[in-house]
């Protein structure tokens, strides 16, 4: 329940800059009034204002500012909430807006708006519509619940039974099926992209395995092309062995021709010398006889006659020489080519041992294979954790659905309104009653009301005079303020009348209305703003009057001889 405690204000409409100061616990009962425009109801705006940001007649902002001093426009509301003192502070010209709680001023970490927004659900747990049904009635400017469309009624109701927290969950329920969607659309959008990505990485394993298994056939393919080589250069390098060994030893057969041959010219070149000695000596030079004739004959035919002998066999030798020199060159052709044959068996066997490594290699290392199989599996997995992410999100979204349907206004709130409907209909009906107005008044679940009279015949609320709408009215707003009392959620202790015994009630009106405004309790303050007060003065416990001097508004209180305090 808020306690409303006192409100003051100045410079705010015909207020000048001293505070006005309205005291909510003094009186159960406390009567307004004043002449036409000396600031009588500027109570209700200044109420209004302070607690929603604006007024409660048609008054724009700056029509709120004094037009004489225009500054310092200044409300301040003090109330309290179970354990908690309140005080807000509003004002124009500078603007101003604060919440204290327990004397400490909130830290306004938002802008006016959403501070606002805390104040009306976290704090009152009404917003302006719901307070102005409970707590006043009768101002030209002001709506009655009965002429306010069917949406509006509901929300009002809504906020009176305490169920207006299922229309903010509804909302953010709303807010979180929408995030859903998303996530889920991003989901199936990421698990696509995932299979697709597995797709060509199974693509490219398959690449790098058809790959390997080529490589390893290639390089088979040039491990049998080696060995064939091996084979062929070993097979021919035998064959030019062979060819080599069936020459024999042709460079000892050179040596001895060679050996020959320096033995023959040497012997040719001794007979040559001895030739030309017996041809250029007559005696001997040992024993310096004479030569003869016939001996010099003799020895010279011998000596050209070996010479012959040994240039003809020199020839002969030269012959074999020959033979012997192509064979020699012949072996060492052959010895070449054996080389060449051992150069290529060596040359292949490198090769082949470096093909065996390769293949080894290649057969054994999956190095990359292994990794793209990873990176498969990872995909894998990635997939299948996005797949049960989609899972709970579609099965959070079953529950929300759920949720959403008990939260409509076809669900729990319906029900538990049904369930207040028949309690409604009965406090309206006996405060109609109470103000002898014997109609049967029923709102069903859609805040459609039902009029009957005693012959039941069929009315709607426009087709009554004012006095019995504002019969009507009242009777609603006792009710409100009694199911508010019951579910202790939008409950007050103050109740506001605006010129309701000015206009539309009669005098028997006026005293049925004042019987119930003595039944309501005790914990409620009743302020009425009247321009009766001759007429009222004596049904109220406090009066309360509004002068104007010298273009201010003014307070005087007046205390009755006979009230209690």
């Amino acid at each position: 329940m808020i306690q409303f405690k006192n409100i003051k204000w100045k410079n705010f409409l015909s207020t000048g800059n001293a505070y006005t100061e309205i005291d909510f616990t003094k009186s159960p009962s406390t009567l307004i009034v004043g002449e036409n425009g000396s600031g009588k109801s500027t109570l209700l705006d200044a109420l209004t204002f302070a607690l929603f940001n604006k007024p409660f007649r048609s008054v724009s902002k700056p029509q709120l500012i004094n037009t004489i001093n225009g500054k310092n426009c200044r409300v301040e509301i003090n109330f309290q909430i179970g354990s908690k003192n309140y005080c807000i502070k509003r004002g124009l010209q500078p603007r101003v807006f604060e919440i204290e709680v327990n004397g400490d001023k909130l830290d306004k970490n938002a802008n006016i708006r959403d501070f606002q927004k805390y104040l009306e659900e976290n704090i009152l747990k009404l917003n302006y519509k719901s307070f102005t049904q409970i707590v006043m009635l009768g101002s030209a400017s002001f709506t009655p619940f009965m002429q306010l469309h069917l949406g509006a009624r509901r929300e009002i109701i809504e906020d009176i039974l305490d169920i207006s927290i299922f229309t903010s969950m509804n909302s953010v329920l709303k807010t979180k099926l929408i995030q859903l969607e998303n996530d889920k659309r991003i989901l199936e959008g990421e698990i696509e992209v995932a299979k697709q990505k597995a797709t060509i990485q199974e693509s490219y394993i398959k690449t790098l395995e058809d790959d390997k298994s080529s490589k390893v056939s290639e390089i088979k393919n040039s491990i049998k092309e080696a060995d064939e080589q091996i084979q062929t250069a070993t097979n021919a390098a035998g064959t030019i062995t062979k060819k080599k060994e069936a020459l024999g030893d042709v460079e000892e057969k050179k040596r001895q021709l060679e050996s020959f041959r320096t033995k023959f010219e040497g012997q040719i070149q001794k007979h040559r010398r001895d030739l030309d000695f017996f041809h250029n000596t007559d005696e001997c030079p040992t024993c310096q006889q004479g030569i003869e004739h016939d001996h010099k004959e003799l020895m010279t035919q011998r000596d050209e006659e070996k010479i012959s002998e040994l240039e003809s066999a020199l020839q002969e030798l030269d012959t074999q020489y020959s033979e012997i020199e192509k064979l020699v060159d012949k072996k060492l052709e052959l010895d070449n080519e054996i080389m060449e044959a051992n150069n290529e068996v060596i040359t292949q066997q490198r090769i082949l041992q470096r093909l065996n490594t390769e293949l080894n290699d290649t057969e054994t290392k999956t190095g990359n294979i292994t990794d793209e199989k990873d990176k498969l599996k990872d995909l894998a997995k990635t997939t299948l954790d996005k797949v049960k992410n989609k899972a709970t999100l579609t099965e959070d979204e079953h529950y929300y659905d759920v949720a959403k349907s008990m939260l409509q206004d076809t669900g729990i709130k319906t029900k538990i309104i049904k369930a207040y409907l028949p309690i409604i209909n009965k406090l309206v009906n006996k405060y109609l009653q109470a103000m002898d107005f014997f109609v049967q008044f029923d709102l069903d679940e859609t805040f459609k009301e039902t009029i009957k009279s005693r012959h039941r015949d069929k009315f709607s609320y426009a087709s009554f005079s004012e006095g019995e709408k504002q019969r009507i009215d009242l009777a609603l707003v006792f009710t409100w303020r009694t199911i508010a009392k019951m579910k202790n959620s939008a409950s007050t202790n103050i109740l506001l009348l605006d010129e309701v015994f000015d206009s539309s009630l009669d005098v028997n009106g006026t005293d049925y209305v004042m019987e119930l405004l003595n039944t309501i309790g005790e914990d409620t303050n009743v302020f009425v703003i009247s321009h009766k007060g001759d007429q009222l003065f004596d049904k109220f416990r406090s009066v309360v009057r509004f002068e104007k001097r010298q273009n201010y508004s003014v307070l005087e209180n007046r205390k009755r001889e006979n009230e209690i305090t």
